[in-house]
Protein backbone atom coordinates (compact mmCIF):
# COMPACT_ATOMS: atom_id res chain seq x y z
CA UNK A 1 0.00 0.00 0.00
CA UNK A 2 1.26 3.50 -0.70
CA UNK A 3 2.61 5.88 1.91
CA UNK A 4 1.26 9.24 3.06
CA UNK A 5 3.67 12.13 2.56
CA UNK A 6 3.95 15.03 4.95
CA UNK A 7 4.50 18.55 3.61
CA UNK A 8 7.71 20.54 3.78
CA UNK A 9 9.58 23.49 2.22
CA UNK A 10 7.83 26.36 0.42
CA UNK A 11 5.46 27.49 -2.29
CA UNK A 12 4.65 30.82 -3.91
CA UNK A 13 1.77 32.04 -6.07
CA UNK A 14 1.99 33.92 -9.33
CA UNK A 15 -0.30 36.78 -10.40
CA UNK A 16 -2.88 34.42 -11.89
CA UNK A 17 -3.32 32.72 -8.50
CA UNK A 18 -1.70 29.46 -9.63
CA UNK A 19 0.70 27.87 -7.19
CA UNK A 20 4.38 27.89 -8.14
CA UNK A 21 6.93 25.73 -6.34
CA UNK A 22 10.21 27.35 -5.41
CA UNK A 23 12.11 24.15 -6.10
CA UNK A 24 14.05 23.92 -9.40
CA UNK A 25 11.86 23.02 -12.34
CA UNK A 26 12.43 20.54 -15.15
CA UNK A 27 11.15 20.17 -18.73
CA UNK A 28 7.40 19.57 -18.83
CA UNK A 29 6.84 17.95 -22.20
CA UNK A 30 6.62 14.40 -20.90
CA UNK A 31 6.33 12.57 -17.60
CA UNK A 32 9.51 11.29 -16.03
CA UNK A 33 8.97 7.70 -17.06
CA UNK A 34 12.38 6.92 -18.53
CA UNK A 35 13.74 5.05 -15.51
CA UNK A 36 11.27 2.21 -15.71
CA UNK A 37 8.23 2.45 -17.92
CA UNK A 38 6.54 -0.53 -16.33
CA UNK A 39 6.73 0.92 -12.82
CA UNK A 40 5.42 4.43 -12.26
CA UNK A 41 5.80 6.72 -9.28
CA UNK A 42 2.24 7.91 -8.66
CA UNK A 43 1.15 10.60 -6.23
CA UNK A 44 -2.52 10.84 -5.21
CA UNK A 45 -3.91 14.23 -4.17
CA UNK A 46 -7.45 13.52 -3.00
CA UNK A 47 -9.28 14.27 0.24
CA UNK A 48 -11.73 11.37 -0.21
CA UNK A 49 -10.02 8.69 1.82
CA UNK A 50 -11.99 5.70 0.52
CA UNK A 51 -11.42 6.53 -3.15
CA UNK A 52 -7.73 7.26 -2.51
CA UNK A 53 -7.29 3.94 -0.71
CA UNK A 54 -9.04 1.99 -3.48
CA UNK A 55 -6.95 3.65 -6.18
CA UNK A 56 -3.80 3.11 -4.12
CA UNK A 57 -4.58 -0.60 -3.84
CA UNK A 58 -5.35 -0.95 -7.56
CA UNK A 59 -2.16 0.83 -8.59
CA UNK A 60 0.04 -0.96 -6.06
CA UNK A 61 -1.35 -4.33 -7.15
CA UNK A 62 -0.43 -3.37 -10.71
CA UNK A 63 3.18 -2.88 -9.63
CA UNK A 64 3.38 0.91 -9.28
CA UNK A 65 4.92 2.97 -6.46
CA UNK A 66 2.12 4.97 -4.86
CA UNK A 67 2.09 7.78 -2.32
CA UNK A 68 -0.77 9.86 -0.91
CA UNK A 69 0.04 13.44 0.03
CA UNK A 70 -1.35 14.94 3.20
CA UNK A 71 -3.36 18.01 2.20
CA UNK A 72 -3.18 21.20 4.28
CA UNK A 73 -6.50 22.10 5.88
CA UNK A 74 -6.17 25.73 4.86
CA UNK A 75 -5.18 26.82 1.32
CA UNK A 76 -3.42 29.83 2.84
CA UNK A 77 -1.11 27.37 4.60
CA UNK A 78 -0.29 25.24 1.57
CA UNK A 79 3.27 26.54 1.25
CA UNK A 80 4.88 23.12 1.75
CA UNK A 81 2.77 20.95 -0.53
CA UNK A 82 4.30 21.56 -3.96
CA UNK A 83 7.85 21.60 -2.62
CA UNK A 84 7.16 18.13 -1.25
CA UNK A 85 5.82 17.05 -4.64
CA UNK A 86 8.96 18.35 -6.35
CA UNK A 87 11.18 16.54 -3.88
CA UNK A 88 9.40 13.21 -4.38
CA UNK A 89 9.44 13.58 -8.19
CA UNK A 90 6.31 11.57 -9.13
CA UNK A 91 5.86 10.55 -12.75
CA UNK A 92 2.11 11.07 -12.51
CA UNK A 93 -0.09 13.03 -10.12
CA UNK A 94 -3.70 11.89 -9.79
CA UNK A 95 -5.56 15.01 -8.72
CA UNK A 96 -9.09 15.62 -7.46
CA UNK A 97 -10.61 19.05 -8.13
CA UNK A 98 -12.57 19.44 -4.91
CA UNK A 99 -10.05 19.06 -2.12
CA UNK A 100 -12.28 19.81 0.84
CA UNK A 101 -10.89 22.48 3.15
CA UNK A 102 -7.92 22.94 0.85
CA UNK A 103 -10.16 24.22 -1.94
CA UNK A 104 -9.92 24.04 -5.73
CA UNK A 105 -7.36 21.51 -6.93
CA UNK A 106 -7.25 23.01 -10.44
CA UNK A 107 -5.03 25.84 -9.26
CA UNK A 108 -2.29 23.30 -8.50
CA UNK A 109 -2.12 21.97 -12.07
CA UNK A 110 0.27 24.55 -13.61
CA UNK A 111 2.88 24.06 -10.90
CA UNK A 112 2.50 20.27 -10.88
CA UNK A 113 3.10 20.27 -14.65
CA UNK A 114 6.02 22.64 -14.23
CA UNK A 115 7.56 20.22 -11.73
CA UNK A 116 7.73 17.63 -14.51
CA UNK A 117 4.80 15.39 -13.53
CA UNK A 118 1.97 14.36 -15.81
CA UNK A 119 -1.36 15.37 -14.24
CA UNK A 120 -4.45 13.18 -14.52
CA UNK A 121 -7.54 14.74 -12.97
CA UNK A 122 -10.08 12.29 -11.53
CA UNK A 123 -13.15 14.11 -10.29
CA UNK A 124 -16.80 13.73 -9.38
CA UNK A 125 -17.49 17.10 -11.02
CA UNK A 126 -19.08 16.51 -14.44
CA UNK A 127 -18.87 20.18 -15.50
CA UNK A 128 -17.24 20.01 -18.92
CA UNK A 129 -16.21 23.67 -18.76
CA UNK A 130 -14.23 22.88 -15.63
CA UNK A 131 -12.66 19.91 -17.38
CA UNK A 132 -11.63 22.28 -20.16
CA UNK A 133 -10.04 24.58 -17.60
CA UNK A 134 -7.89 21.64 -16.47
CA UNK A 135 -6.83 21.05 -20.08
CA UNK A 136 -5.89 24.71 -20.40
CA UNK A 137 -3.75 24.47 -17.27
CA UNK A 138 -1.87 21.48 -18.68
CA UNK A 139 -3.62 18.33 -17.42
CA UNK A 140 -3.06 15.30 -19.67
CA UNK A 141 -6.48 13.76 -19.02
CA UNK A 142 -9.64 14.39 -17.02
CA UNK A 143 -11.69 11.40 -15.91
CA UNK A 144 -14.86 10.86 -13.91
CA UNK A 145 -14.67 9.15 -10.54
CA UNK A 146 -17.48 6.95 -11.78
CA UNK A 147 -15.05 5.36 -14.25
CA UNK A 148 -13.88 1.83 -13.36
CA UNK A 149 -10.60 1.73 -11.44
CA UNK A 150 -9.05 -0.50 -14.08
CA UNK A 151 -9.75 2.21 -16.67
CA UNK A 152 -7.93 4.78 -14.55
CA UNK A 153 -5.02 2.39 -14.03
CA UNK A 154 -4.90 1.67 -17.77
CA UNK A 155 -4.76 5.41 -18.50
CA UNK A 156 -1.78 5.86 -16.19
CA UNK A 157 -0.07 2.85 -17.78
CA UNK A 158 -0.55 4.38 -21.25
CA UNK A 159 1.04 7.59 -20.00
CA UNK A 160 3.97 5.59 -18.68
CA UNK A 161 4.34 3.90 -22.06
CA UNK A 162 4.31 7.24 -23.85
CA UNK A 163 0.97 6.56 -25.53
CA UNK A 164 -1.89 8.96 -26.24
CA UNK A 165 -4.54 9.22 -23.53
CA UNK A 166 -6.60 12.05 -25.04
CA UNK A 167 -7.72 12.53 -28.62
CA UNK A 168 -7.10 16.02 -30.09
CA UNK A 169 -10.79 16.47 -30.87
CA UNK A 170 -11.74 15.65 -27.27
CA UNK A 171 -9.27 18.21 -25.98
CA UNK A 172 -10.52 20.89 -28.37
CA UNK A 173 -14.13 20.26 -27.36
CA UNK A 174 -13.29 20.63 -23.68
CA UNK A 175 -11.32 23.82 -24.32
CA UNK A 176 -14.27 25.16 -26.30
CA UNK A 177 -16.61 24.45 -23.37
CA UNK A 178 -14.22 26.31 -21.07
CA UNK A 179 -14.01 29.28 -23.46
CA UNK A 180 -17.78 29.53 -23.88
CA UNK A 181 -18.29 29.39 -20.11
CA UNK A 182 -15.64 32.07 -19.60
CA UNK A 183 -17.33 34.40 -22.09
CA UNK A 184 -20.68 33.91 -20.35
CA UNK A 185 -19.19 34.61 -16.92
CA UNK A 186 -17.47 37.76 -18.20
CA UNK A 187 -20.81 38.99 -19.55
CA UNK A 188 -22.45 38.30 -16.19
CA UNK A 189 -19.68 40.09 -14.28
CA UNK A 190 -20.14 43.12 -16.54
CA UNK A 191 -23.75 43.34 -15.35
CA UNK A 192 -22.60 43.65 -11.75
CA UNK A 193 -20.55 46.70 -12.72
CA UNK A 194 -23.84 48.46 -13.54
CA UNK A 195 -25.00 48.30 -9.92
CA UNK A 196 -24.80 51.43 -7.83
CA UNK A 197 -23.01 51.37 -4.48
CA UNK A 198 -26.33 51.17 -2.67
CA UNK A 199 -27.62 48.38 -4.93
CA UNK A 200 -24.41 46.43 -4.32
CA UNK A 201 -24.97 46.75 -0.58
CA UNK A 202 -28.56 45.54 -0.91
CA UNK A 203 -27.48 42.58 -3.02
CA UNK A 204 -24.79 41.83 -0.46
CA UNK A 205 -27.44 41.65 2.24
CA UNK A 206 -29.53 39.32 0.04
CA UNK A 207 -26.56 36.97 -0.43
CA UNK A 208 -26.34 36.77 3.36
CA UNK A 209 -29.97 35.62 3.54
CA UNK A 210 -31.46 38.87 4.81
CA UNK A 211 -35.02 39.80 3.89
CA UNK A 212 -36.28 43.12 2.53
CA UNK A 213 -37.58 43.94 6.00
CA UNK A 214 -34.19 43.12 7.57
CA UNK A 215 -32.40 45.33 5.04
CA UNK A 216 -34.83 48.21 5.58
CA UNK A 217 -34.37 48.04 9.35
CA UNK A 218 -30.59 47.77 9.07
CA UNK A 219 -30.38 50.69 6.60
CA UNK A 220 -33.00 52.83 8.34
CA UNK A 221 -35.11 53.22 5.17
CA UNK A 222 -38.60 52.10 4.20
CA UNK A 223 -39.33 48.64 2.84
CA UNK A 224 -40.73 50.31 -0.28
CA UNK A 225 -37.34 51.90 -0.90
CA UNK A 226 -35.56 48.56 -0.57
CA UNK A 227 -38.08 46.88 -2.90
CA UNK A 228 -37.39 49.55 -5.51
CA UNK A 229 -33.66 48.91 -5.17
CA UNK A 230 -34.18 45.15 -5.45
CA UNK A 231 -36.28 45.65 -8.59
CA UNK A 232 -33.45 47.67 -10.15
CA UNK A 233 -30.93 44.97 -9.20
CA UNK A 234 -33.00 42.24 -10.85
CA UNK A 235 -33.38 44.33 -14.01
CA UNK A 236 -29.65 45.05 -14.30
CA UNK A 237 -28.70 41.42 -13.69
CA UNK A 238 -31.34 40.13 -16.10
CA UNK A 239 -33.00 37.83 -13.58
CA UNK A 240 -36.55 37.57 -12.29
CA UNK A 241 -36.15 36.79 -8.58
CA UNK A 242 -34.00 37.48 -5.56
CA UNK A 243 -33.01 33.81 -5.45
CA UNK A 244 -31.79 34.00 -9.05
CA UNK A 245 -29.83 37.17 -8.29
CA UNK A 246 -28.09 35.47 -5.37
CA UNK A 247 -27.38 32.39 -7.52
CA UNK A 248 -25.75 34.51 -10.24
CA UNK A 249 -23.68 36.31 -7.61
CA UNK A 250 -22.36 32.97 -6.36
CA UNK A 251 -21.83 31.72 -9.92
CA UNK A 252 -19.40 34.51 -10.76
CA UNK A 253 -17.91 34.61 -7.25
CA UNK A 254 -19.13 38.18 -6.73
CA UNK A 255 -17.73 39.77 -3.59
CA UNK A 256 -20.27 41.27 -1.24
CA UNK A 257 -19.44 44.78 0.09
CA UNK A 258 -21.18 44.01 3.38
CA UNK A 259 -20.23 41.62 6.18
Amino acid sequence: MGETMDTEDSLTYDQSGAAAATAPTRPTTTARTGRNRSRLRVLILDDHALFAECLDLALTTSGHDVQKAELPMNPARSAKLLATVCRNRPDVVVLDLDLGAFGDGARLIPSLVQSGAAVVVVTADENQARWGECMRYGARKVMSKSAPLNEIVATLRRLGDGLTVLQPMEREELLQRWHENRVQEQALRARFNQLTVRESEVLGHLTHGRTVRDIATFSVVSEATVRTQVKSILSKLGVSSQIAAVAVAHQVDWRSPVD
